[in-house]
């Protein structure tokens, strides 16, 4: 153990940590490739690699929906922590693109997975869903009020994207991840975590159909507000800005030097963004895991479906110190720093 753990340790004793006892993910099978993408608005293949590093994403059809691969990838996740649902005592869903406005999904995949003990809801913190969740079951697990939970981030959004806006398009994919965290004192777990937002940039990315500014029965003075919208460069800048700020920060709170991180797991939101964060932090490519070019941006997805990516791998194991970062819609940004 080095040092910096020590000090860390000492400095914010905790007796039980959130430890990530198992992961999983789950994507639709169907396939949508940058060729495809190609034959439906004005791009090419050579365009979005070059500007995402996106070169196929996965699609729901009609039958698919956010409480479906939710459910998929909470079922492997809990089999790999061995841990039975009836067991399980929460249940927090991460997505923009719920099963239906209400109930929640969260009730949706607890029936499914026969979950009666539990208590759920669903988080709406756009692609810092998920390290939300982790900062709320953080503190369930560490006061002892609880002894496990499931957090699972699930996304659906090609069934809210614009596929005539050829800047837009491109970028997004549906999926779900899912882990299961139990409480214990083995020296694992969340370590910590920081959370922020900036309401007054909400503009930068939002779908604003059908809420109740605009609710159903009201004619859109536009109707592409049933879609997502961006603004592509302040998006790209803030989320350069924050990520690093975000990283910046975990290191200088735990006491760790870049030598003590493991691998960073970025929200996979744009190719480029992720690299460009890393070059400013100094950061070795073999310690950020990027997988966007097999799925594109699931938003709240996105970084289970790269943790349980990385594992898979072997990119990372037990014992090592990963950050996950993510940064999205709200605005939000967010990172858990965790010892596996």
């Amino acid at each position: 153990m080095s040092n910096s753990m020590n000090k860390l340790i000492e400095d914010r004793p905790i007796p039980y940590r959130a430890v990530i006892a198992g992961c999983g993910s789950f994507v639709p099978e169907k396939l949508l490739t940058n060729d495809d993408l190609a034959k439906m608005v004005d791009t090419s293949d050579e365009w979005i690699t070059a500007r995402t590093g996106i070169k196929v994403r996965h699609i729901t059809n009609d039958t698919e929906t956010t409480a479906f691969l939710a459910t998929e990838a909470a079922k492997k996740a809990l089999a790999d922590a061995k841990l039975d649902p009836v067991d399980l005592e929460l249940i927090i869903v991460a997505t923009i693109t719920p099963e239906m406005v209400f109930p929640s999904t969260a009730s949706f995949v607890q029936r499914a997975l026969g979950a009666k003990k539990a208590w759920v809801f669903d988080l709406c913190a756009a692609c810092s869903g998920f390290i939300y969740s982790l900062s709320i079951v953080q503190q369930f697990l560490e006061s002892g009020r609880y002894n496990n939970a499931l957090i699972i981030g699930a996304e659906t959004l090609t069934k809210i994207t614009d596929w005539t806006d050829r800047t837009s398009c491109i970028l997004f994919g549906d999926g779900a991840g899912a882990v299961v965290l139990e409480r214990h004192n083995n020296g694992r777990g969340i370590l910590y975590s920081t959370m922020a937002s900036d309401g007054e940039r909400w503009e930068a990315l939002n779908c604003q159909a059908y809420g109740s500014r605009y609710p159903a029965d009201k004619k859109l003075d536009d109707p592409k507000k049933i879609y997502m919208q961006i603004k592509g460069r302040e998006v790209y800048q803030q989320a350069i800005r924050r990520i690093v700020q975000t990283v910046t920060d975990c290191l200088k709170v735990c006491n760790f030097t870049l030598d003590d991180i493991g691998m960073l797991i970025s929200h996979q939101m744009n190719g480029r963004i992720i690299e460009s964060a890393a070059k400013r932090l100094n950061l070795p490519a073999e310690k950020v895991f990027i997988n966007i070019a097999e799925y594109g941006n699931t938003s709240a997805a996105s970084v289970p479906i790269a943790f349980e990516d990385c594992i898979r791998q072997g990119k990372v194991k037990q014992g090592d110190i990963v950050i996950l970062v993510a940064f999205g819609a709200g605005l939000t940004w967010g990172a858990n720093v965790i010892r596996l």
